[in-house]
C-alpha cells in the first residue's frame, strides 16, 4: 500500500512510522521542510506527498488541525484517485466531517471522519513513535452506517496501526462523548497547575497530583481550535462541572459533614458504575 501522510507532528510521525514499519510505502507532508527532510532521512518516508505521488496513494490520513485538514483536502482533492480512503485525525468532527463529505462525494474518492484515541502529554515529530495506536481506540464516522464493506475496508486498511478498538460513531455524538472524555480533562487539569501552592508542591505530590496534571502542558494554539469549535458541548460539561464543585466547596466551608459525605459517596458510586 501507498499511504500518503499529512502533517508530521505526534499523530502525523507515528502514523507515517507505523505504516513504514509495517512496510509500506510512505510519503508526507508537511510545512517545516526539516521534519520533512529527517523523516525521509530517516527512511519514515519515502518522498514528498505532493500532486505527482498524490494519484498513487490508497490512504491519506490528515493529521493537521480541524480548519488546516478541511483546506488542505479542498487544495487537493483534485489529485486523489477516485479509488483512495481519506481519514482525518482531527479531535472534532462537526466542522471537519460536513465540509470533507461534501468534497469527497464532489471529487469521487472515499472519506471517514477519524479521531485516534492515543496522544502523550508531548507534541510534535520527535515524540512520535510506531506503537502510538496500539491497544487503542479509534473513532470512526463512515459516510454510510449501513455499508459493512466499507467498515470492513477502513478497518483493514487502519491495520498497521494496530489499533485495539474501531469504535463507529456520527460527528454529534463524537463531540458531546469527547468534550467530556478529553476537552474537560485538559481544562481541569491547565487550570488546577494554576494554583500558586503548585510551585511548592515537590516532596507533598504521588499519583494523584501526576495524574490531574498530565495534560496540562498542553499545544494552547491546538485546543484553543478545538474547545472552541465544540464550545456548546464543552460549556455543557464545565457547568455541570462547576455546579457540583460549587456544592463540594459549600459543604466543606459550612462544616456539613453529612452532605459532603453523601457527595464524596455518590461520586465513588459514580466511578464503581462506569467502571463495570
Amino acid at each position: 500500500m501507498k499511504a500518503g501522510i499529512v502533517g508530521l507532528g505526534l499523530i502525523g510521525g507515528s502514523m507515517a512510522k507505523a505504516y513504514k514499519e509495517a512496510g509500506h510505502q510512505v510519503y508526507a507532508a508537511d510545512i517545516d521542510s526539516a521534519i520533512l527532510e529527517m523523516s525521509m532521512l530517516a527512511g519514515v518516508s519515502d518522498g514528498v506527498l505532493n500532486e505527482k505521488t498524490l494519484p498513487e496513494c490508497e490512504l491519506i490520513i490528515l493529521c493537521l488541525y480541524p480548519k488546516a485538514s478541511v483546506k488542505w483536502l479542498e487544495d487537493n482533492a483534485q489529485y486523489i484517485a477516485k479509488t483512495a480512503m481519506v481519514i482525518d485525525c482531527c479531535g472534532v468532527k462537526r466542522e471537519v466531517c460536513a465540509p470533507c463529505f461534501e468534497i469527497a462525494a464532489k471529487y469521487g474518492f472515499t472519506y471517514a471522519g477519524g479521531h485516534p484515541m492515543a496522544g502523550l502529554q508531548h507534541s510534535g515529530y520527535k515524540y512520535s513513535r510506531s506503537n502510538l495506536f496500539k491497544g487503542a481506540s479509534m473513532i470512526i464516522v463512515p459516510p454510510s452506517y449501513e455499508d459493512i464493506e466499507l467498515l470492513q475496508r477502513i478497518k483493514d486498511i487502519l491495520a498497521p496501526a494496530q489499533f485495539g478498538r474501531i469504535t463507529i460513531s456520527n460527528a454529534d455524538e463524537h463531540d458531546r462523548m469527547i468534550a467530556f472524555t478529553s476537552q474537560m480533562a485538559h481544562v481541569v487539569s491547565n487550570a488546577y497547575i494554576k494554583s500558586p501552592t503548585a510551585k511548592s508542591h515537590r516532596g507533598f505530590s504521588a499519583g494523584s497530583y501526576k495524574d490531574l496534571t498530565r495534560v496540562a502542558k498542553l499545544n494552547e494554539v491546538m485546543w484553543t481550535e478545538l474547545f472552541l469549535e465544540n464550545a456548546d458541548n464543552l460549556v455543557s460539561e464545565l457547568d455541570g462541572l462547576i455546579a457540583s464543585i460549587t456544592a463540594y466547596r459549600n459543604a466543606i466551608d459550612c462544616g456539613d459533614a453529612a452532605t459532603l459525605q453523601e457527595l464524596l459517596a455518590e461520586g465513588r458510586r459514580c466511578k464503581e458504575e462506569v467502571d463495570r
